[in-house]
């Protein structure tokens, strides 16, 4: 490597590479639903006005469009305002406040836990440490959470009421659950008769390769299962259309939406609708949605190609280091020797490029081994990317270079 890290970071960049947001170039892809709005009107396809108050559980159209991207019936498919994240919260927030189908509030029977698959998604544990919920980490593997582990605390601790689920390109490392995995958390036993699975299928449709990856119908397996309840599915266009205006969907078994709608029904009178009608007449359907997203990979592809090529160029020599090369969705993992990503972070902030705090795929922001790395390519350019790799390489090879020293 020829630059040196105080050579570096005399460049004085800046880049930011915190969050998986999508690039202005994919946010341009979804221009229509602004210059459209004309066309789309306020009248759906039944005559609601949707300027008005009502339709808590969204409009019909948008109901269906939800049900062909999640493969359910439109019955079992609620279409919301434009945050999966705002449903996943108000679920475990009406849990804890209201109870289940089954139960009572989980708030007043005792210490509530929910199992945590690491590395995972921050937001999720943000959501559990504000509402009070324990966190119990569980190792990820390739082929979703270490089921032995999960199968063996679940059965034994009627406290744990669910477990964080990404499916399918899993935040942040990429992870495909298998179809035994997903047969294995819908039939597995529960302490808990009100186990959930918080489905969050964030990435369905977010490949970077030319095969579309799916996993199997959650709702079906646990309904075959016996556990006809147990499985909340969340999703939404946020990095389909807009971030800030996309539509987001909620899916689980008729008794669920029956009570989902009860209690939704306090916090507003209706959602977005106009903003689900643009959305229905943009997209029309999931064909129009799978071609958008061809355009999505069009953009995102390259820059992932260019940050493996570049690891593997700048950190291939070093052992004990290692990245995912995930075949869809936002991110990449990289793991470092043990004791080196807290200080990787900091040496590259120090040099311009700000990444995710380490610890913050784990519960409480504290990664036992402090070796994992969450990396998002997507909203950079190729070259700032290729200025990212570069930062993180001379600051994990600085920081190697301090713990040897230390170790003298």
């Amino acid at each position: 490597m020829t630059m040196t890290y105080d050579a570096f970071k005399a460049q004085g960049l800046s880049i930011d590479m915190t969050r998986g947001k999508p690039a202005a170039e994919q946010l341009d892809l979804s221009q229509a639903l602004i210059d459209d709005v004309g066309r789309a009107g306020f009248l759906s396809r039944d005559g609601i006005d949707c300027r008005n108050y009502g339709h808590v559980l969204g409009l019909p159209e948008a109901r269906e469009l939800g049900a062909q991207l999640l493969g359910l019936p439109a019955t079992q498919v609620v279409a919301a305002g434009n945050s999966s994240l705002e449903l996943m919260h108000d679920a475990l927030a009406f849990a804890m406040l209201h109870g289940t189908v089954q139960s009572g509030p989980w708030g007043r029977a005792g210490e509530v836990a929910f199992l945590c698959p690491v590395p995972g998604y921050d937001r999720h544990f943000a959501i559990c440490e504000a509402l009070g919920i324990r966190m119990i980490a569980v190792p990820m593997n390739d082929d979703g959470p270490d089921m032995e582990r999960v199968e063996s605390l679940v059965a034994a601790d009627p406290a744990i009421k669910g477990i964080w689920c990404t499916p399918l390109y899993s935040n942040p490392t990429g992870a495909i659950y298998s179809r035994e995995t997903v047969r294995r958390l819908a039939g597995m036993p529960a302490a808990a008769p009100d186990f959930r699975l918080l489905w969050d299928d964030a990435y369905r449709f977010h490949h970077l390769t030319d095969e579309r990856y799916t996993t199997p119908d959650i709702v079906a397996a646990c309904a075959e299962a016996g556990h006809h309840d147990r499985a909340l599915v969340f999703a939404s266009t946020s990095k389909v259309t807009f971030g800030s205006a996309g539509l987001a969907l909620f899916a689980s078994s008729p008794r669920n939406v029956d009570w989902w709608q009860r209690c939704v029904s306090v916090r507003t009178i209706g959602p977005d609708k106009l903003n689900q009608l643009r959305h229905v007449h943009y997209l029309r359907d999931r064909a129009g949605l799978e071609r958008l997203m061809d355009r999505h990979r069009a953009i995102l592809q390259p820059k992932f190609e260019v940050l493996d090529a570049s690891l593997h160029a700048l950190l291939g020599d070093v052992s004990d280091v290692s990245w995912t090369k995930p075949k869809g969705g936002y991110f990449v993992s990289l793991f470092t020797p043990d004791g080196m990503a807290k200080r990787t972070v900091e040496l590259a902030a120090q040099a311009g490029v700000v990444l995710t705090p380490a610890g913050a795929a784990f519960p409480y922001r504290v990664d036992p081994r402090d070796r994992h790395l969450r990396i998002a390519p997507s909203c950079p350019n190729t070259v700032q990317i290729e200025q990212a790799a570069m930062a993180i390489a001379l600051s994990l090879r600085r920081a190697l270079d301090e713990g040897a020293r230390q170790a003298r």
